[in-house]
């Protein structure tokens, strides 16, 4: 059986708690649902959209956006436009098994692959079997060939092995779990293309089985899109370490870390925001007010400049007003001089 070689740092040890103490708000968080249903939309479109630019495709995340909301984009490559909306059924099939603890077969991953490479480039290359001819990693970014997988004849029983690696209880953390079959899946690289993808979906589908889909309001991809030369090169450090995969969860559970901090944050100021909401609904406010307020709401702090822009007002009524609001608790001062500014009152 595959036994993946790694230790666990004080690094990889200090990151999951993190991610645990990010989980365990995001459970508790009591956020509205049409807040987490426009954050699910824009971290679905965010992952489909720089996962498929790992790959290669020249879409811009404007044309992503129009693509996968239905609206028309003119001037694209076919197979980039085939390629995000056939990731964008793989996440929504893997979505299906949310906290569904079921054995993940040879048959469910070809599934995954054949639905990331249907109508595009690999796709007619018996699409669902494993490669029979030899194949090389090039970073996309230079051209280079980085990595030469094993040859095809070993392919079946090195993903028999992972496989069933995958089912057996291993007593490590979930998080590690999907980072580890992320690397062994690039490493056997068993189709002809459309490994990467496919590799990050698995990795997504791991996470939503053990509970770890943090609502789907992250993406992975995107810290690797953004910081591609650093993902090759935490890839390569497992061949170059004789397959020692330490590094490359620490980079793998601090890309994850960063996606869970950015979501907590953005998960408590739409709470903040809402208690905000609530509690100015029930305080007397004139109209210029109310509708400065309504500014923050979008925008977390507000300037005296900005409110006499808003309200069309002199700057003595603008610090009158503003004056009133603090007074009532509902906004605080931060800062002086040209750094002075008002955010939502605690």
């Amino acid at each position: 059986m595959f036994k993946p070689r790694f230790t666990i740092t004080n690094k990889i040890n200090n990151v999951l708690l993190e991610i645990a103490r990010a989980r365990g708000f995001l459970d508790a968080a009591k956020l509205k649902d049409n807040w987490i249903k426009e954050m699910q939309s824009e971290a679905f479109i965010l992952e489909a959209h720089h996962s498929t630019h790992i790959e290669g495709t020249q879409l811009t995340l404007l044309q992503a956006q129009r693509i996968l909301t239905g609206k028309p984009v003119e001037g694209v490559r076919p197979d980039d436009r085939q390629e995000l909306l056939n990731y964008k059924d793989a996440m929504n099939f893997v979505s299906e098994y949310l906290d569904k603890k079921s054995e993940i077969t040879e048959g469910l991953i070809k599934e995954i692959y054949t639905t990331l490479v249907n109508d595009v480039r690999g796709g007619a290359l018996e699409p669902g079997m494993y490669r029979k001819v030899q194949n090389y990693v090039v970073n996309s970014l230079t051209g280079e060939i980085i990595y030469t997988p094993p040859p095809p004849e070993e392919v079946p029983q090195l993903m028999k092995k992972f496989v069933e690696w995958l089912n057996t209880e291993t007593g490590i953390s979930p998080v590690l779990v999907a980072g580890i079959s992320q690397h062994k899946f690039v490493d056997i690289h068993p189709f002809l293309d459309g490994n990467g993808r496919t590799a990050r979906v698995l990795c997504t589908l791991i996470l939503y089985q053990n509970g770890y889909d943090f609502k789907r309001l992250f993406s992975l991809s995107e810290y690797y899109d953004k910081n591609r030369r650093e993902y090759y090169d935490a890839i390569q450090s497992v061949r170059n370490d004789n397959m020692d995969m330490t590094h490359w969860l620490e980079y793998f559970v601090d890309g994850l870390n960063v996606q869970m901090l950015e979501v907590k944050s953005r998960g408590e100021i739409a709470m903040r925001k809402d208690i905000f909401l609530e509690k100015i609904s029930k305080q007397d406010l004139n109209e210029r007010q109310k509708k400065a307020l309504s500014f923050m709401g979008q925008s977390d702090r507000i300037t005296n400049k900005e409110y006499v822009e808003i309200n069309n007002v002199s700057r003595e009524t603008a610090k009158r007003d503003i004056s009133d609001l603090v007074d009532k608790g509902i906004l605080k001062m931060v800062g002086k001089g040209r750094g002075l500014h008002y955010v939502i009152g605690s």
